[in-house]
Protein backbone atom coordinates (compact mmCIF):
# COMPACT_ATOMS: atom_id res chain seq x y z
CA UNK A 1 0.00 0.00 0.00
CA UNK A 2 2.65 2.22 1.30
CA UNK A 3 4.18 1.89 -2.99
CA UNK A 4 1.07 2.99 -4.24
CA UNK A 5 0.29 5.53 -2.01
CA UNK A 6 3.90 7.57 -2.81
CA UNK A 7 3.58 7.90 -6.65
CA UNK A 8 -0.19 9.09 -5.80
CA UNK A 9 0.94 11.30 -3.06
CA UNK A 10 4.07 13.07 -5.31
CA UNK A 11 1.04 13.00 -8.21
CA UNK A 12 -1.21 15.64 -6.21
CA UNK A 13 1.84 17.47 -4.31
CA UNK A 14 3.33 18.88 -7.76
CA UNK A 15 0.27 19.94 -9.53
CA UNK A 16 -0.53 21.77 -6.20
CA UNK A 17 2.61 23.25 -5.56
CA UNK A 18 3.00 24.37 -9.62
CA UNK A 19 -0.45 25.82 -9.07
CA UNK A 20 0.58 27.95 -6.05
CA UNK A 21 4.04 28.84 -7.62
CA UNK A 22 2.08 30.30 -10.23
CA UNK A 23 -0.31 32.49 -8.58
CA UNK A 24 2.43 34.07 -6.97
CA UNK A 25 2.97 37.75 -8.30
CA UNK A 26 6.05 38.96 -9.55
CA UNK A 27 8.98 37.92 -10.14
CA UNK A 28 12.33 36.89 -9.12
CA UNK A 29 14.39 38.01 -8.27
CA UNK A 30 12.17 40.34 -6.25
CA UNK A 31 12.34 43.65 -4.59
CA UNK A 32 9.88 43.44 -1.32
CA UNK A 33 10.06 47.59 -0.88
CA UNK A 34 10.15 48.05 -4.96
CA UNK A 35 13.19 49.96 -4.86
CA UNK A 36 14.23 49.29 -9.15
CA UNK A 37 10.44 50.10 -9.95
CA UNK A 38 10.52 53.32 -8.19
CA UNK A 39 14.01 54.17 -8.94
CA UNK A 40 13.51 53.61 -12.56
CA UNK A 41 12.68 56.90 -14.33
CA UNK A 42 12.77 58.63 -11.03
CA UNK A 43 15.38 59.30 -8.49
CA UNK A 44 18.32 57.06 -7.51
CA UNK A 45 19.19 57.94 -3.85
CA UNK A 46 22.74 57.76 -3.82
CA UNK A 47 24.77 58.28 0.04
CA UNK A 48 28.48 58.87 -0.44
CA UNK A 49 31.65 59.33 1.88
CA UNK A 50 34.58 60.87 1.18
CA UNK A 51 37.31 58.26 0.10
CA UNK A 52 39.61 59.50 -2.62
CA UNK A 53 39.98 58.32 -5.64
CA UNK A 54 36.78 56.12 -5.00
CA UNK A 55 34.65 59.08 -3.68
CA UNK A 56 34.97 62.69 -3.16
CA UNK A 57 32.67 64.24 -1.42
CA UNK A 58 34.19 67.40 0.73
CA UNK A 59 34.29 70.78 0.25
CA UNK A 60 31.07 70.98 -1.31
CA UNK A 61 32.12 70.67 -4.76
CA UNK A 62 29.15 68.43 -6.27
CA UNK A 63 30.37 64.14 -5.65
CA UNK A 64 33.14 62.77 -7.52
CA UNK A 65 35.52 60.24 -8.01
CA UNK A 66 35.10 56.42 -9.71
CA UNK A 67 32.39 55.14 -7.51
CA UNK A 68 30.91 58.50 -8.30
CA UNK A 69 31.09 58.31 -11.66
CA UNK A 70 29.69 54.35 -11.56
CA UNK A 71 26.81 55.37 -10.01
CA UNK A 72 26.15 58.27 -12.32
CA UNK A 73 26.36 55.93 -15.02
CA UNK A 74 24.28 53.43 -13.13
CA UNK A 75 21.14 55.73 -12.77
CA UNK A 76 21.31 56.89 -16.52
CA UNK A 77 20.76 53.15 -17.41
CA UNK A 78 17.48 53.00 -15.28
CA UNK A 79 16.67 56.35 -16.67
CA UNK A 80 16.83 57.94 -13.27
CA UNK A 81 18.42 61.28 -11.84
CA UNK A 82 20.49 61.01 -8.85
CA UNK A 83 19.51 62.81 -5.35
CA UNK A 84 23.54 62.88 -3.46
CA UNK A 85 23.27 63.06 0.27
CA UNK A 86 26.81 63.59 1.39
CA UNK A 87 28.01 62.41 5.00
CA UNK A 88 29.85 59.52 7.34
CA UNK A 89 29.92 55.38 6.44
CA UNK A 90 27.53 55.42 9.85
CA UNK A 91 24.96 57.71 8.71
CA UNK A 92 24.69 56.70 5.28
CA UNK A 93 24.51 52.87 6.39
CA UNK A 94 21.62 53.94 8.97
CA UNK A 95 20.33 55.84 5.92
CA UNK A 96 20.36 52.76 4.10
CA UNK A 97 18.40 50.60 6.79
CA UNK A 98 15.78 52.95 6.92
CA UNK A 99 14.98 53.29 3.50
CA UNK A 100 16.15 56.76 2.82
CA UNK A 101 18.81 55.93 0.22
CA UNK A 102 18.44 53.04 -2.67
CA UNK A 103 23.06 52.80 -2.60
CA UNK A 104 25.61 54.04 -0.61
CA UNK A 105 29.26 54.65 -2.28
CA UNK A 106 32.68 55.17 -0.50
CA UNK A 107 35.40 52.82 -1.61
CA UNK A 108 33.64 50.12 0.62
CA UNK A 109 36.25 46.43 0.43
CA UNK A 110 34.55 43.36 0.59
CA UNK A 111 36.05 43.55 4.68
CA UNK A 112 33.26 46.35 5.07
CA UNK A 113 31.91 46.47 8.48
CA UNK A 114 28.27 47.06 7.48
CA UNK A 115 27.30 43.35 5.76
CA UNK A 116 24.88 42.85 8.49
CA UNK A 117 23.18 46.45 7.33
CA UNK A 118 23.21 46.28 3.75
CA UNK A 119 23.59 44.13 0.67
CA UNK A 120 27.02 43.99 -0.02
CA UNK A 121 27.24 43.74 -4.19
CA UNK A 122 29.74 40.98 -5.47
CA UNK A 123 33.58 42.96 -5.55
CA UNK A 124 33.21 44.42 -8.83
CA UNK A 125 36.74 45.20 -9.05
CA UNK A 126 40.36 44.20 -7.32
CA UNK A 127 42.85 46.35 -6.74
CA UNK A 128 46.28 45.97 -4.34
CA UNK A 129 46.13 47.17 -0.84
CA UNK A 130 48.99 48.91 0.67
CA UNK A 131 50.71 45.34 1.05
CA UNK A 132 49.83 44.36 -2.39
CA UNK A 133 47.35 41.98 -1.91
CA UNK A 134 44.43 41.76 -3.62
CA UNK A 135 41.47 44.08 -2.08
CA UNK A 136 37.76 43.91 -3.71
CA UNK A 137 35.47 46.88 -3.71
CA UNK A 138 31.97 46.42 -3.07
CA UNK A 139 28.95 48.85 -2.87
CA UNK A 140 26.04 49.00 -0.38
CA UNK A 141 22.68 48.03 -1.49
CA UNK A 142 18.97 47.54 0.77
CA UNK A 143 19.14 44.35 2.26
CA UNK A 144 16.26 42.13 0.59
CA UNK A 145 16.22 44.67 -2.51
CA UNK A 146 17.15 41.30 -5.11
CA UNK A 147 15.94 42.63 -8.20
CA UNK A 148 17.84 45.89 -7.40
CA UNK A 149 20.85 44.27 -6.28
CA UNK A 150 21.15 42.11 -9.57
CA UNK A 151 20.38 44.71 -11.60
CA UNK A 152 23.15 47.06 -10.11
CA UNK A 153 25.66 44.25 -10.37
CA UNK A 154 25.12 42.65 -13.82
CA UNK A 155 25.85 46.57 -14.38
CA UNK A 156 28.87 46.56 -12.15
CA UNK A 157 30.22 43.35 -13.88
CA UNK A 158 29.50 43.88 -17.55
CA UNK A 159 30.93 47.09 -17.66
CA UNK A 160 33.40 47.76 -15.56
CA UNK A 161 35.38 45.14 -13.72
CA UNK A 162 38.81 46.77 -14.72
CA UNK A 163 38.35 50.11 -12.99
CA UNK A 164 41.40 50.77 -10.95
CA UNK A 165 41.76 53.73 -9.38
Amino acid sequence: MARTARPLLTGLLVPVALAALAGCSGGFPADPDGTLERVTGDVLRVGITDNPPWTEAAGGAPPGGLEAELATEFAGTLDAEVDWTVGSEEVLIRDLEAGELDLVVGGFTGRSPWSKQAALTTPYTTVPDEQGKPEPHVMAAPLGENAFLVRLETFLLQNHRDVLP
